[in-house]
Order: structure tokens, then C-alpha cells, then sequence
């Protein structure tokens, strides 16, 4: 990396930082780009790297940090640095499996700082559920804990990985997010990395895959539940061909990853998200210097020009909202920039100027 900064830099600021704060977990997930295990990971991030880490970020930019995993409370010194920051002003949250969590843990998580947690639910029963977490009694221990953390007032939000093993539940699974009070109900499109690789068979046809986004963006118009696409982008295009172009897409801004939102591993690579496994910068080699890895990074500047994308994505009119899924054209062709592989979409013959 250089060491200049980069004039439009400042056009750029991470609005979302998801921390990996340590691999490893007790479930084994079908679909888990870490292919965690419930073992010890070596070079994790120690507390006063992620200290001086979270410093650095709240220097430049005051982006929601999502502590992660993993199980990231399996993670002993977790409520310090969520207080951490906490004080520092950056809005925190996290992303347990729910197992951990009872009414003590839930205290203890409001008393640090944490805003929200989401946690997943893969089916709307245990069968479906447990079958792909990999762990008898997933289910119930995910529910226990949502339960706990209702009693305690935090916020919640709900995700899923969704697969033809689990397409026909959507709408269970979105009622039972309504009935547990969630805010937020966050499918996950899956992208084949980690252990997902052996379910690139389950993974939903592009015309599956729109059909999906058509139903979602109906379901966008609830009052009761905020619908959230991650690893989805078109979703913003389905929105706004609904909404007209006049309209920015609410709540779904198609691709985040090294423009607004970027990853961080447990050992501190950063990236531009989880399921894309190129190395923006290390941290650790940079000294936590978390600001020079976003300004400088080769690899973040590259996502961030969409005209170089190759293919249809280049060209499409809905790239600045959209974007394609990077991860997902990488783990399909091996080219990050190029066209997003589940895209049924033709971009129009004006889409140059788009």
C-alpha cells in the first residue's frame, strides 16, 4: 500500500465493520464460510490489539460494529470490548448463535453497550433448523436465548441462509421473527465459500433467486417487520424497477463490501466481507492501523470503481446501487470484479450512462 491518501477517500467511510472476534463456535454450520469448530484458534486478536483497533476507527468514522464469529461469546473478554466501543461512541452490536445467551447474559450484554443482536434461524422448527446448524438442540437453545434477550429489552434481528433446503420455510420463518418480536428480518442469500461449498447444489437458480427477491420486496411493505437482503445486491435493483428510478431503494443498498461495510478476521486480515476471502491489508502488520488498510487498500479501491467490473455488471445502470455480489462472482469464476453469476437482469442499451 502507498502512503498517500487517496483524494476521495473521505467519499468513502465504513458505515458497517464486522468483526470476527473469534472463530470458534459450538455449532457446525452447513453453510459456515469459517468452517468453525469448538476449538481454540491461534493469533486472535488479542484485547489490547482490539482496543487500539476500535481507537483507530472511531479517529476517522463512527460505523455500527458487529461483533461476530463464530460464537463470539464464547469470547471471555467480549463485554470489554463492546464497552470499549461503547465509550469510544461507535454504536455496537452482535451476532450470537443464541445458545449462550440467558437473562444473566443478556444483562450483562445491555450493560456493555449492545444496541442489537441477531441471531439465525434456518428453519421455523427445530428439524429443519438443527439439520442445518449441524447440532441437536440448536433450535431450542436459539429460541431460549431470543427469549432471553426480549425479557431484557435488547433489540433483535433475525437472519437466514437461504437454500432450497429451506426456501419453502421463508414464510414460516418470517412469521416466527414477527412473533418474537423482532425489528429486522435479514435473509442471507448463500454464497458458496467455507463449508457452503458443499451446498453449491442447494444454492438457488438465478430464476429462483429473483423469484425470492420479488417475494421479499412484497414482504417490504410490512409495518410489523423492516425486511434487510445481505449477499443479495440486485434486491436494490428489484426495488427500485418497483419504485421507479426516481426513488433510492429503502433499506437495501445492493453491494457494501470496501465501500461501506468492510470484514475482519479473527487474526486480523481485513477484507471487504466475510465470504470474499482476498486480503485488503493485515492488521497486524499495519499496526492496527485499520484507517490506512480502508484509504489505501489496492484491492477496496478496485471495488469501489464499479465501471471496471467486467461483464454485464460494467455496464448494467443499477451498478451504483447494485453491484453484484463480488464474492459470489469470485467463488464462481474466480474474478472478483467480474459479472455477478445468479443475475437474470439485461442491463438496457443506455446503461453506459447509467
Amino acid at each position: 500500500m502507498g502512503a498517500h491518501h487517496p483524494p476521495n477517500a473521505d467519499t468513502f467511510l465504513p458505515r458497517l465493520i464486522a468483526w470476527e472476534v473469534t472463530r470458534s463456535c459450538p455449532l457446525a454450520c452447513k453453510h459456515c464460510r469459517a468452517a468453525a469448530r469448538p476449538t481454540q484458534y491461534p493469533g486472535e486478536l488479542t484485547i489490547d490489539e482490539g482496543r487500539r483497533l476500535l481507537e483507530n476507527i472511531a479517529s476517522f468514522a463512527r460505523p455500527t460494529i458487529i461483533l461476530t464469529g463464530g460464537e463470539p461469546m464464547l469470547r471471555p473478554d467480549i463485554y470489554d470490548l463492546a464497552g470499549h466501543a461503547h465509550w469510544l461512541g461507535l454504536p455496537v452490536v452482535m451476532a450470537p448463535c443464541g445458545m449462550l445467551i440467558d437473562d444473566e447474559a443478556a444483562a450483562r450484554l445491555i450493560a456493555s453497550g449492545i444496541e442489537c443482536i441477531s441471531i439465525s434461524l434456518d428453519g421455523a422448527t427445530a428439524r429443519v433448523h438443527d439439520a442445518f446448524r449441524g447440532v441437536a438442540g440448536a433450535f431450542d437453545g436459539a429460541m431460549r436465548g431470543l427469549e432471553a434477550a426480549r425479557r431484557a429489552g435488547l433489540a433483535l434481528q433475525i437472519n437466514t441462509t437461504v437454500t432450497r433446503l429451506n426456501l419453502a420455510e421463508l414464510p414460516a420463518i418470517l412469521d416466527l421473527a414477527v412473533r418474537l418480536g423482532a425489528i429486522v428480518f435479514n435473509p442471507f442469500l448463500l454464497v458458496p465459500t467455507g463449508r457452503g461449498k458443499d451446498l453449491a447444489s442447494e444454492e438457488l437458480s438465478p430464476a429462483e433467486y429473483e423469484r425470492t427477491l420479488e417475494w421479499l420486496a412484497d414482504q417490504s411493505a410490512r409495518d410489523d417487520i423492516k425486511i434487510r437482503v445481505t449477499c443479495a445486491p440486485h434486491f436494490a435493483r428489484v426495488l427500485l424497477r418497483r419504485r421507479g428510478k426516481g426513488d433510492r431503494p429503502l433499506f437495501s443498498k445492493g453491494c457494501l463490501g470496501g465501500k461501506q461495510f468492510a470484514f475482519i478476521s479473527h487474526v486480523g486480515k481485513v477484507q471487504i466481507c466475510g465470504f470474499l476471502e482476498l486480503e485488503a491489508g493485515d492488521l497486524k502488520r499495519e499496526d492496527m492501523n485499520f484507517r490506512r488498510i480502508w484509504d489505501e487498500s489496492e484491492l477496496f479501491l478496485r471495488m469501489r470503481n464499479v465501471d471496471s467490473y467486467g461483464g454485464k455488471c460494467g455496464v448494467c445502470e443499477y451498478r451504483r446501487v447494485c453491484g453484484g455480489c463480488r464474492a459470489r462472482a469470485y467463488a464462481m469464476t474466480g474474478d472478483a470484479l467480474g459479472p455477478e453469476p445468479f443475475c437474470v437482469y439485461t442491463p438496457s442499451a443506455a446503461g453506459r450512462g447509467g
